[in-house]
């Protein structure tokens, strides 16, 4: 690695949203010959920094600088002329055309004013060989694999002899051979001097393709490390914003919870070999009458993909799922419904509460689903129900008639849980429950898990927030790059426990 002038440096970087700081004063640096990892949270600012790089969004202060030059870049064109290449984890080509077509499209060699069609062949097939692509130029792309698409996506950064190469998750859809098919392109363009910056989750991927790190966390800048000199567990913890002995500290909390099922229960949902290819590795789980399963792995690790399997909303290819010891066939969210399965996802204003309906109208949703559109709630039953749940909940304000999007995020949660608790499910899935709510609303979200839990029903719980999954489970599943590595009892486990498994210190 070139260590003398980095081909970028980004100085004091901030961008300021409505309300959101998602940049501070950020420094960065990509050299010459280098893979550059840009690691962090959901939220840390990883697509704010490379969305400032790139263009797509200007910067209310510092400076860019590529290849020795300051730049102020307002469009992606801009930056591309800069010879900064992007590769999403949606590959942005045409589908519709041939390879050799994306790959020259726009810098076509012309005869005559027209496109010569040979040369464009015989220039395709040179950068599909550089990329190991023993495949037809004049092939529509749309026919290739996602890896073969993003290979293609790279030969065209080759062919504009891009500087800057940036490759953000990149290997989310792959399979392990797909992966080391493109890591092999990645060394060979490293080593021939591209500068590279390459965002994944995906731990074991970051310490074997990068040279450095750069960690972000809540818009700022924590620090840039070698790769190789950085523990796997000193990663987590500065990503997480959590030191060793801070995370010590919480040892000796209780769990809240610890009365586990007998041998002789009968799961209320088991997976057996359950899996879903290029989404989670096959796994093993099963979860018991009252009984809180905690989910612990950093983003990206596959913990939100287990659970939409469980809940339909993605269908499994592999194993199979038993609900109460018999085999049930879950392929769609109705199904899961009707088998007692409730989930609320993490992305609540997306997936999960509709903002222009009112109180009243978003808690009944799930019910009337159950129901049929035909079958209409009586609107005095509906009553009931909104006003039980508002209270139980305690949801503020009180009135079944406001508008879903007026009230704060802790309110919001708390209405989608209730529109699930009306239901009566057997399995509760809370994905990210208390995520961005105030900690009042969180004490009162967790009180009402363990209470439902003693009451006999099961939930499966995913926070990132490690103290949260061990106060709240019984058992905690170990999720890492897609696969369940650990499953474990929750008698004495310590966050620093988990943070160790995560970063792949036990498996037991």
């Amino acid at each position: 690695m070139n260590e003398d002038i980095p081909v970028v440096t980004m100085e004091g970087i901030s961008i300021e949203f409505p309300g959101v700081k998602a940049l501070d004063s950020v420094d960065f640096r990509l050299f010459q010959g280098e893979v550059h990892a840009l690691m962090g949270e959901n939220g840390a600012g990883k697509s704010t920094l490379i969305k400032a790089l790139t263009g797509v969004y200007g910067i209310d202060s510092g400076k860019i600088v590529v290849l020795g030059k300051e730049e102020q870049f307002n469009t992606p064109a801009q930056a591309q002329e800069a010879r900064i290449s992007t590769v999403y984890q949606e590959v942005n080509l045409c589908s519709n055309l041939s390879v050799e077509e994306n790959i020259l499209l726009g810098r076509e060699p012309r005869r005559g004013g027209r496109i010569h069609w040979k040369a464009v062949r015989a220039r395709a097939s040179e950068i599909l060989s550089r990329m190991h692509l023993d495949i037809d130029p004049g092939s529509e792309l749309a026919s290739h694999s996602i890896a073969v698409q993003q290979l293609v996506a790279i030969a065209r950064s080759v062919e504009v002899d891009a500087k800057v190469l940036i490759l953000d998750e990149p290997t989310s859809s792959l399979d392990a051979g797909e992966v080391k098919q493109l890591f092999r392109v990645i060394r060979e363009l490293r080593d021939s001097g591209v500068a590279i910056l390459f965002v994944s989750h995906f731990l074991e991927q970051i310490y074997e393709i990068s040279d450095r790190l750069t960690v972000l966390r809540n818009g700022a800048l924590v620090g840039e490390y070698m790769t190789r000199e950085t523990p796997r567990l000193d990663l987590i913890s500065k990503m997480i914003g959590k030191e060793l002995d801070a995370l010590d500290a919480l040892d000796d909390e209780p769990p809240a919870v610890r009365e586990l099922a007998g041998s002789d229960a009968v799961p209320v949902i088991a997976a057996d070999g359950v899996g879903r290819k290029g989404s989670i590795e096959p796994f093993n789980l099963s979860i018991y009458p009252g009984e809180v399963i905690g989910l612990a792995g950093l983003l990206g690790s596959g913990r939100t993909e287990l659970a939409r399997l469980f809940f339909g909303a993605d269908k499994h290819d592999s194993g199979s799922l038993t609900i109460a010891g018999a085999p049930a066939k879950i392929r769609a969210p109705r199904h899961a419904i009707d088998a007692g399965i409730a989930f609320s996802s993490e992305d609540r204003k997306k997936e999960g509460l509709i903002g222009d309906l009112s109180v009243r109208d978003n808690l009944v949703l799930a019910m009337q689903a159950s129901r049929g559109w035909l079958r209409r709630i009586p609107r005095r039953q509906q009553d009931e129900l909104t006003d039980k749940y508002i209270k139980a909940l305690d949801i503020r304000p009180a009135n079944p008639n406001s508008l879903i999007r007026n009230l704060s995020g802790g309110n919001q949660q708390k209405v989608l849980l209730a529109r699930w608790l009306i239901t009566s499910p057997k399995l509760l899935i809370l994905d990210e429950p208390t995520r961005g709510i105030d900690i009042g609303a969180k004490t009162q979200i967790q009180k009402l898990v363990l209470s439902l839990a003693k009451d006999g029903m099961s939930i499966l719980f995913i926070s990132a927030e490690l103290e949260e999954v061990i106060r709240l489970s019984n058992r905690i599943a170990v999720l890492r790059d897609r696969e369940k590595i650990a499953e474990l009892i929750n008698d004495s486990v310590s966050v620093t426990d988990l943070m160790e498994t995560i970063a792949g210190g036990t498996t037991s």
